[in-house]
């Protein structure tokens, strides 16, 4: 197996799918009546995203897992790299035609597994414009999708400046970190729009911090670590920053189940630990 070649052939059907994709979601607007393995409404556009996508990547020679945030279960297809996707990040904001993207892992072991076993991670942004920021070999790279083709944007980007923050959970926040936002929104400008892949977006683009912290009724955070924390944490590493649960770097938490949580602050480095030092789990 070439790896680089199996982590090519990835990114470029996930990315080259987003005109399908897009348009898949025109008509699964509506909420589909289930809920996926962390319990959360599906829309039809989940479900209908997480096949597609599934069929695309189970038949990559040298992809032997794929799971998925829609999906209980690993699914094992062959021999090779594992694969974790949150096909549709955001999709509760397709109703009201908000921030919507794709966050895939690679990783070099079976699933579960640390994120330290990343070989890769990217995301595509369904914007208005398609966008893939993709972090390999210690860079992050974006690419602007036309025609189907890939276009360098923005090379090898850096989280250097410090100008935006934002937090998901305020209504549940501990009292500690709820008083360290109201310092911190005195320095910076609040930018948050309730779709990871959005919001990660700004903060990579313009510098700052972003997460979402351990809060009352999700001690153990919200977001999941296969599919959304770790792949997140090492783009964010990629660029520079810091990526942390409030206590330990994300991507060494040891993952022992599939749908398993996690804590997310990231950014600016400074940003992170200043932040970091109020992310307490009682009151």
């Amino acid at each position: 197996m070439d790896k680089e070649k199996v982590i090519d052939s990835i990114i470029e059907d996930v990315a080259k799918s987003a005109p399908e994709i897009r348009s898949g979601m025109e008509s699964r607007r509506d909420y589909s009546g289930d809920s996926n393995p962390s319990d959360e409404e599906e829309l039809e556009a989940d479900i209908w995203a997480n096949q597609f996508l599934k069929d695309k990547i189970t038949s990559i020679d040298g992809v032997g897992q794929y799971a998925s945030e829609e999906e209980q279960e690993v699914t094992d297809c062959g021999q090779g790299l594992s694969v974790a996707i949150d096909p549709l990040d955001g999709s509760s904001n397709i109703p009201t035609n908000n921030m919507v993207g794709t966050i895939v892992g690679i990783y070099s072991e079976e699933l579960p597994c640390k994120g330290v076993h990343l070989e890769a991670a990217f995301y595509v942004l369904y914007g208005p414009l398609t966008t893939v920021a993709v972090a390999r070999d210690g860079t992050v790279n974006e690419y602007v999708l036309s025609n189907r083709e890939l276009h360098l944007s923005h090379e090898e980007i850096s989280i250097e400046d410090k100008n935006i923050y934002g937090f998901g959970g305020n209504k549940d926040w501990f009292q500690d970190f709820r008083e360290m936002e109201h310092e911190i929104s005195k320095k910076y400008k609040l930018r948050y729009g309730g779709s990871l892949v959005g919001d990660f977006n700004q903060m990579l683009h313009h510098g700052g911090v972003f997460g979402y912290p351990a809060k009352k009724g999700y001690e153990n955070g919200k977001y999941r670590i296969l599919f959304e924390g770790n792949p997140m944490a090492y783009i964010t590493e990629a660029a520079g920053g810091k990526a942390t649960t409030g206590e330990q770097r994300i991507l060494e938490v040891d993952v022992d189940e599939v749908h398993q949580r996690v804590p997310f602050i990231v950014g600016h480095e400074e940003m992170v630990n200043e932040v970091s030092q109020t992310t307490s789990k009682s009151d």
